[in-house]
Order: structure tokens, then sequence, then C-alpha cells
């Protein structure tokens, strides 16, 4: 086992309370005197948990606007990474990381646990997608990109090897890790934060509902399409890149509500008929989040979400990333047919101490 008395935790970047920063809101849990270390951090968006450990951000956080427009500055980020130094003794570094932390710099022997989100999928396999995004700052940001993305993906290669054990958040991502690294790892699945949800009690409202940010891998172009066509209503919570591209093609049934606080999910998660997912992700904590709140899930079948929707029981797949497949979905699914208590009962396996037990089991495990 690894003495554990001397811990510091990493974290791509500390901007929002997503999938990502709850899973290192667990692991502080666990380490709750830890320092965390991060590109950016903006403590005013995380939560009181968060804010309690010590932040130690790169020199990316003093540029201006660094904490809002990081993600333009990945020439910057093996630089900046290498400059956050955990400089005293450490038993075990803990990173949580989809971008390149786990390349920060800390005492040789330093036994270092990477809970991987993903390998970074905009050096790795979605390259095109970022490439044609509003985040690379229009055509001299491509250019740039071009230039920079296969030396950021080389330091992001040779930073894995450095990681002692990997951690995969879904069986799609610990086959993700073994294609880009070449390493092996063990899955523990992220924690749902049951208690902030609770089971509807009333008939679903005739809408269905997409939550994400708008960028073009989440695919919401397929659902405003598919229900803009068949006159269904839809409504859209979140901000991206694609937002304004997305309401052009929008029909009247379509709604976008743009970024909305935690009740305000909480209560459409309740109302809708199902949230739909038509994206691709590595895990997808939002699936999870509305059966928690009783409501079934109408995903592609591609992905973490098969590890999690269970079709027929508490959600529906379809089979192609097209409107015309959502379509057939839509028409098949029935929301009476699913049983509230089942979804929720689904979210319950994904617990929060599930989560704290499993991880602490890892690194008890672990040789010294």
């Amino acid at each position: 086992m690894i003495p554990m008395k001397n811990v510091a935790l990493a974290h791509h970047w500390l901007v929002s309370m997503r999938g990502g920063e709850k899973v290192l809101e667990q692991i502080g849990q666990v380490f709750p005197t830890a320092p965390v270390y991060s590109l950016v951090a903006d403590p005013a968006r995380l939560s009181p948990a968060l804010r309690a450990h010590p932040i130690h951000t790169s020199p990316l956080q003093s540029l201006p606007g660094g904490a809002r427009h990081y993600k333009k500055l990945l020439p910057l980020f093996p630089a900046a990474v290498r400059a956050l130094r955990v400089m005293d003794p450490v038993d075990l570094i803990v990173s949580s990381d989809a971008s390149v932390i786990k390349g920060l710099a800390y005492p040789e022997g330093t036994r270092h646990v990477c809970y991987c989100h993903s390998p970074p999928r905009y050096l790795w396999d979605l390259q095109e997608d970022y490439r044609q995004s509003a985040e690379v700052g229009g055509s001299i940001g491509r250019l740039v990109f071009n230039r920079v993305a296969p030396y950021v993906r080389d330091f992001d290669r040779r930073a894995a090897r450095h990681v002692t054990h990997f951690i995969a958040n879904s069986e799609f991502v610990r086959q993700r890790i073994r294609t880009c690294y070449g390493r092996e790892s063990e899955i523990i699945y992220p924690p749902v934060a049951l208690d902030a949800f609770r089971v509807a009690t009333e008939p679903p409202e005739d809408f269905g509902l997409c939550v994400s940010q708008l960028t073009p891998y989440k695919r919401i172009d397929v659902a405003v399409a598919a229900f803009t066509a068949s006159g269904r209503r839809l409504v859209v919570i979140g901000e991206g890149s694609e937002r304004a591209k997305l309401e052009k093609m929008a029909g009247p049934t379509i709604t976008f509500l743009g970024p909305q606080p935690g009740e305000v999910l909480q209560d459409h998660f309740r109302r809708c008929r199902a949230l739909i997912f038509p994206g691709v992700e590595d895990f997808g904590i939002t699936p999870l989040e509305a059966m928690a709140s009783g409501r079934p899930v109408i995903a592609y079948r591609a992905g973490g979400v098969t590890e999690t929707v269970l079709d027929g029981a508490t959600g529906l797949f379809f089979g192609e990333q097209t409107p015309e497949s959502l379509l057939d979905a839509l028409e098949r699914f029935d929301a009476a047919s699913f049983d509230p208590a089942a979804c929720r009962a689904r979210a319950e396996t994904f617990s929060p101490a599930r989560f704290r037990d499993e991880f602490t089991s890892f690194l008890q495990r672990l040789p010294a």
C-alpha cells in the first residue's frame, strides 16, 4: 500500500462544476487537506468543498482573461504544465485529467495515479471538430492549431509514460487509454450527485431535453433537426460556440435557455419526457442525472452511455447519428413504459459513496 499522508491533487482546469470537477470533489473528500494544482482556476465557480483546498495555478492564470480563454492558449499548455511544479515532497500525486495536467513536474520517485476522464480528444481523435470550432479563434487560430497540435500531443504521450497507474472512467475510455498511450487501466465509474436530484412524482410534460455544451462533437444538431422536422418540443440548456448555428436551424418548437443554475436543471430533468443524448461521450454524467430524476434517456448507441443506460429499462438507443435514426427512436418511445423507480435505482449504483469506496480500495491495493 502506498503511504498516503502527503498527497497532492491535480486537475486540468477549475472553471466550472461539470462532471470532471465533481469527480475531483469526491477525491478531495478522501484527501480533504490536499492542495490542488491546475492550469487555471475561477474559485467563484467552484463548490465550497473544492474552494476549501489550497489551489495552485500555472502562469496562464496571470494572463489577461486566462481563466476564460484558456482553450485558445493550447500552444502554451506544455510550458505552463511544466511550470506548475509540486515542490514539496509528497507520497502520492492524484491527477484528474482530460487534458495534459498529468505532465506536471513533481519530485522524482513520487507515485502518480491518473484518473483519466479521457485522453484529450482535441489532440487524438476529434481534431477536425476542434479545428472548425469557434474555440480555436478563426482562420489564424486554425493555422496555429495545425502547427502546435502534434507538439502538444507528443507532450501528452510522454506525460502518460510517467503515470504510475491509470484509472479509466469507463470501458470506452480504457480502450482509448490503451490505443493512445499503450497503457492498461482499471475502471472506476464516476459518481452522480444523487442528493441533488429527486424522482419526479408527476407525469412528464411533452418535451424532450438536451443539457449540454453547444459544441460540434456533442451533436445537438441531430436533436434540433429531428425535433424540428417532427414538430415535437425540445428544450436545450447550455451554451457554446454552436448556439447561433443551432438557433438558425431550429424551428418554432425548439427553446434555447442558455446556461442555467442547478435548480433549473433539476426542475427540467423531473418534467421532461426524456433526456435526448445524441453525442458520443467518454462517460456522460447527464444521462445518470436524468435517471436519478426518474426520467429515461434516448441516446445514440456509442461511448460511455452504453455502460449506464439499460436499453428498454431506463432508456432507448438509436443506431445512427442522424435525425432520421433519432426520429425512429422517438416513434418507438413511450414514456409510460419506463418506470421512474427503475431509472432511479440504476442511477443509485453510481453513488458518491460507491466511488469513494472503490477509489480508496484501489489505492490500498497498490504495492508500496
